[in-house]
């Protein structure tokens, strides 16, 4: 049964990390016409990521994400640093994260995947490639996987 199906008394908590406000647009649009049944929260640097992962400063309240979308190439603090931090997180660690990031390196790849990336996805461009790319988040992520309720600490 899917994650929407077993809780749709609530919309599954997304937090996209990204700083492109044109790829947060696209991906906003795209969920919203995927009719994706999400609340989607963004930070647009890796220092937000931590401070709402962490609920510090402005992020107090936030909630735990069911599913966080990492961009790679991020100021302040790269990627690899949040995702490095979560998956060190005994609270953070069971959140999939999935690195939604331009870079083909096959270095890219296999450094998320050795950091316990859950799934590495080459970024699309235009608002179709988004679609075809939430789409199958949903398809898969929201609808086929199992996960938690809500990582400890919700």
């Amino acid at each position: 049964m899917s994650l929407s199906g077993r809780h749709s008394e609530r919309a599954i908590d997304v937090l996209l990390v990204e700083d492109s406000a044109g790829d947060v647009r696209l991906m906003r649009e795209a969920f919203k016409e995927a009719k994706a049944h999400i609340d989607l929260h963004v930070a647009v640097d890796g220092e937000d990521a931590m401070c709402f992962l962490m609920r510090k400063g402005r992020y107090l309240q936030a909630p735990r994400p069911d599913l966080i979308l990492l961009d790679l190439n991020l100021p302040k603090k790269d990627g690899r640093e949040v995702l490095r931090e979560i998956k060190e997180s005994p609270t953070l660690r069971i959140i999939p994260v999935v690195i939604l990031t331009t870079s083909t390196s096959e270095e890219d790849i296999l450094r998320t995947y050795y950091l316990h990336a859950n799934c590495y996805i080459s970024k699309p461009v235009g608002l179709a490639g988004f679609l075809k790319v939430v789409r199958s988040i949903d398809d898969f992520w929201l609808s086929v996987v199992q996960l938690p309720l809500r990582a400890t600490g919700s």
